[in-house]
């Protein structure tokens, strides 16, 4: 299941948290220690550790990973968390493709069945109020933007390498080619009229040689 453990007692401090790290220099280690100095002081703080840890920007021991070096450039760092968020709650997006825009009680409900009794109602509340606040801190329209171009992308190599683009190419040229007139073939049926006199016949085949030639 690509849905997190992790969650905030302090949803609405989120922005607080990124900005924090956008304005300080990556440590070799995330800790708790890290967080005082970012002037973050309370035990509830720490949850955020697991948080970055379920986005991909921490590895199980809390250092930095790519995704926490791609965030610290300013001109895409909502983008990059908008692609985090994707990943790690996927489930909830195959629910919904717009999850990002859900109310917390949307969200609440959609996991209470994703989660299926997994986790308590209390939890499940904590988990969707972290995700939604997350989600408003995440810039997801150039995150979409970003699909469709994917998109646009892989079916234009699609329609390049595809029989049926192959196919509709020759069907094409060959409508386009000039056939010359001296290979043209002409089939003319005659239906002849039944009669026992010779003559009739004779004068439909000296017609037809007149003018034929």
């Amino acid at each position: 299941m690509a849905l997190p453990d992790s969650y905030t007692q302090k949803p609405g401090a989120i922005p607080a948290y990124f900005d924090a790290i956008l304005n300080a220099e990556a440590p070799e280690r995330f800790t708790n220690k890290f967080l005082v100095n970012l002037e973050f002081k309370s035990t509830n703080d720490r949850l955020f550790i697991g948080i970055l840890k379920d986005l991909g920007f921490l590895d199980t021991d809390g250092v930095p990973k790519e995704r926490y070096y791609q965030f610290h450039d300013r001109t895409q760092s909502r983008t990059v968390l908008a692609e985090a968020i994707r990943e790690t709650y996927s489930d909830l997006f195959e629910v919904n493709k717009k999850a990002n825009t859900l109310s917390t009680d949307d969200v609440k409900n959609k996991l209470r069945t994703l989660y299926a009794g997994s986790k308590s109602d209390n939890v499940i509340s904590k988990i969707s109020s972290t995700f939604t606040n997350l989600c408003e801190y995440a810039d997801f329209s150039s995150v979409i933007k970003k699909k469709v171009e994917e998109r646009d992308t892989d079916t234009q190599k699609s329609n390049k390498t595809s029989p049926e683009s192959a196919r509709e190419t020759d069907i094409n040229t060959n409508e386009n080619r000039i056939t010359p007139l001296n290979s043209l073939q002409y089939h003319i049926n005659i239906v002849l009229p039944e009669s026992r006199d010779q003559a009739v016949y004779d004068a439909i085949f000296k017609s037809l040689r007149d003018h034929l030639g």
